[in-house]
């Protein structure tokens, strides 16, 4: 069994190439399977959303602000984090993610400059404040824009 061989169970699909109205004969004629009178046996049925001159839910319902399609979420981590790594170690997304510092990295990580740094490490992110990096290479580190 393999999905070329698939197929509907027998009986549970009807097929849609026959002719509505064209005689009692055909099991569909009269009213071709529009039922007597009303707005949907007719032509020009109402548009899907239509409540009969109500006004419309989609159109009830209040709308508010802008969603910008375009915009990131950016996780921040301050440098006081960092402490639980050893010394001269390369920090990056993933070795956060393993310890436990970063639980969903988003659309990137950023280090902020909070908190005090003691140790000399390579860090791998996707931003760094101004205060951050300039804390991270004053120790003899390196802050590498990924």
């Amino acid at each position: 069994m393999d999905l070329s061989n698939l197929q509907p169970a027998a009986g549970s699909k009807h097929s849609d190439n026959f002719r509505r109205g064209r005689g009692h004969g055909s099991g569909n004629g009269k009213t071709a399977g529009k039922g007597h009178k009303g707005q949907k046996a007719r032509s020009g049925a109402p548009r899907p959303g239509f409540e009969g001159g109500q006004m419309p839910l989609y159109r009830r319902i209040p709308k508010r602000g802008f969603k910008c399609i375009n915009s990131k979420t950016i996780v921040g981590i301050n440098l006081s984090a960092l402490e639980v790594f050893e010394n001269d170690t390369v920090v990056s997304v993933e070795t956060l993610i393993d310890k436990g510092i970063v639980k969903n990295p988003r659309d990137g990580v950023k280090i902020l400059g909070d908190g005090a740094l003691t140790k000399k490490l390579t860090v791998q992110a996707n931003a760094f404040s101004a205060g951050a990096k300039e804390k991270i290479e004053a120790l003899g580190g390196k802050a590498e824009v990924i």
